[in-house]
């Protein structure tokens, strides 16, 4: 038990030669957010456009977002080459949705998306598992597919670029199928189990399994991909087995037999508990209520406090209830898509809290970042937070 709860804390990165100390955990930047009344459409907006500045700015001469450098002593498990396949194409998918999500004509914008668009056509079907201890390429394939779904709309005028980026999204889903792991649901590690087997038998992650079927809906919905009515059941499944009472949702299949832990309180569950919910209601899960997605959004902007504690902090799950860096801004992005299923009313209630907390985390050079993973942290972060003001816009004006 202790063996497995151990394992299943430090899944998503383990990192090597890091030193944990108060000098390279300090946050350096304010905690305290800006005034309700400067929270405005033309701030929103002006945050929007500085993100971009940044994303354009950074992308690489390939039409990608993010590489493995600036490891700063903070070394992530990534096998090489191909974990940083997964991590490059998870952060070049976040990084060209929120690109498109907000919805800057500039020319120079409108390139740097055709650049990764090229990019994308090129490295997307190239995406595996790095090798038998890892499946980080489960978050290429759930942030490509996102980023593949926006694609498609922006080539509405193109029938055949279109009917291009459909193929490029079922072989997204044809792929991700076939790293399902064997109880359902989808993980990133499988380096502590002693057998390493061909469909993946690790740690599933609660997270992990709404993120990708979420994309997955989204391509269906959008593109008209087709999904395995198999993998989406039992993966549900394997989520709902994770979910406690109070719709607080473990991290991973074996913290559901700890209930209590830190890690899987309401603080704890936070980020995760937005994504998990909206999973389920994708999918017509009669228990995901509008009760319960409003709980939980109320609880998301009442104690996103616990979730900025962490934000920065080299070390994962080192902050209060064990919450790690990723998950800032993770959480702040499934708190809207969770959201969508709300009343418009009640939507308009939450978009200001929201865009309150992203102008006040805005860096100044335009990015929104959470945790320093490799050179990926500033690009992914930014994509996000993209996707997330976009959301505050259209509510907002």
């Amino acid at each position: 038990m202790k063996t497995a709860l151990f394992a299943s804390l430090v899944a998503l990165c383990i990192p090597v030669n890091a030193q944990d100390d108060a000098q390279k955990s300090a946050v350096v930047d304010s905690r305290i957010l800006i005034p309700k009344e400067q929270v405005t459409s033309a701030a929103v907006d002006a945050a929007i456009k500085k993100g971009v500045d940044f994303l354009v700015r950074i992308q690489n001469e390939d039409g990608s977002f993010g590489s493995a450098r600036r490891t700063k002593e903070l070394n992530i498990y990534a096998p090489l080459p191909g974990a940083h396949d997964g991590y490059l194409i998870g952060t070049s998918g976040l990084a060209i949705s929120g690109l498109i999500d907000s919805a800057d004509s500039r020319p120079e914008v409108q390139a740097a998306i055709d650049r990764a668009e090229k990019w994308a056509f090129k490295k997307f079907p190239e995406l595996r598992r790095a090798d038998m201890t890892t499946t980080y390429n489960v978050w290429g394939h759930a942030y490509g597919l996102r980023a593949i779904s926006r694609l498609h709309a922006r080539a509405a005028a193109d029938p055949a670029r279109q009917s291009a980026l459909r193929e490029l999204a079922q072989q997204q889903v044809d792929l991700a199928n076939r790293y399902e792991y064997v109880n359902g649901g989808w993980g990133y590690l499988h380096m502590f189990e002693e057998l390493k087997t061909q469909k993946p038998s690790g740690i599933t992650t609660s997270f992990t399994s709404a993120s990708v079927l979420l994309a997955m809906h989204e391509a269906r919905e959008k593109m008209g991909v087709t999904l395995d009515p198999k993998v989406v059941e039992s993966s549900l499944e394997s989520i709902r087995r994770q979910q406690f009472p109070d719709f607080t949702y473990a991290y991973s299949h074996s913290h559901r037999l700890a209930p209590q832990g830190e890690i899987n309180r309401r603080n704890g569950s936070l980020g995760r508990s937005q994504a998990c919910n909206a999973a389920l209601r994708a999918f017509d899960d009669p228990k995901i209520t509008e009760k319960v997605l409003t709980t939980w959004a109320d609880n998301f902007i009442e104690f996103e406090k616990w979730l900025d504690y962490g934000r920065k902090k080299p070390v994962p799950h080192e902050s209060t209830f064990k919450i790690a860096g990723y998950f800032y801004y993770y959480g702040v992005y499934y708190f809207t898509v969770a959201a969508r299923y709300l009343p418009k009313e009640k939507q308009r209630q939450l978009a200001p809290a929201l865009a309150r907390i992203l102008l006040t985390r805005q860096e100044k050079d335009g990015s929104w970042w959470d945790y320093p993973l490799y050179d990926y942290g500033h690009a992914y972060g930014t994509g996000y937070a993209l996707m997330a003001l976009g959301w505050c816009r259209d509510l907002i004006k």
